[in-house]
């Protein structure tokens, strides 16, 4: 389906891409100006929502856009079109569901993304394979790839194979107490360690590839993208 016009990105908000988005950084000249194109499409298409706060501001769309974009970068037709809500809290928030505090969640029955913006930017600060919106992003990926509309099944399903194989396997060897390149909340179920593979991929992807290189192909090409050519080791 041809997408419609939308206004594009001002050269404020380019601004705000080039100081704080490496990945957008690291592209070349033209897929800057395809990288901009889908964050306005991004923005266009979703309804940002602030809770506990005034409003979501222009620099709080971009970011939380551009990790999405980023992630999707290699696949040009996924917007994550189920999800049309982005919920923006300004800190961790009260989930009376779990009644537990919350930095970030992805509910497909509300059709809603939910983040805490101080959370989202220690995430981005950090650089070390913890990012909250690229986490968050990757659990709505993972969710719009089984959910029934126009962009249903869009992962190779012989690569998703393969990756349920090898994520049984690593998720096995972290439940038995095994040193792990990832982080132990990946071993929860393969929904998180998909997550949180996804944040490796993109912040370590030449330390991923060393410790696993099945692993990292394997996600390599369910994303249709190497972030290693887009790094400097």
């Amino acid at each position: 389906m041809p997408r419609l016009w939308v206004k594009p990105i001002s050269s404020a908000q380019v601004a705000i891409l080039r100081k704080y988005v490496p990945y957008y950084i690291a592209l070349s000249d033209e897929q800057r100006v395809v990288f901009e194109g889908r964050v306005a499409h991004f923005m266009a298409d979703k309804t940002f929502i602030a809770r506990n706060m005034d409003q979501v501001s222009i620099e709080m769309k971009i970011l939380i856009s551009s990790s999405a974009v980023q992630m999707t970068f290699g696949l040009p037709t996924i917007n994550l079109m189920h999800f049309q809500f982005i919920l923006v809290y300004p800190d961790n928030y009260y989930s009376t569901l779990t009644k537990k505090y919350h930095k970030g969640e992805v509910n497909p029955r509300l059709k809603a993304i939910v983040l805490s913006w101080r959370a989202f930017l220690e995430g981005e600060q950090l650089a070390e394979g913890i990012n909250l919106g690229l986490h968050e992003m990757a659990h709505a990926l993972h969710l719009e790839n089984g959910i029934r509309n126009a962009e249903f099944d869009f992962l190779d399903k012989e690569a998703l194979a393969n990756w349920d194989r090898l994520v049984d396997q690593e998720i096995s060897l972290i439940k038995q107490g095994e040193a792990s390149f990832f982080r132990a909340y990946g071993s929860v179920d393969t929904y998180e360690f998909f997550a949180v593979a996804i944040e490796r991929f993109f912040e370590t992807p030449h330390a991923f590839h060393q410790y696993h290189p099945s692993l990292y192909d394997t996600l390599s090409l369910m994303l249709n993208q190497d972030t290693r050519e887009l790094f400097a080791a």
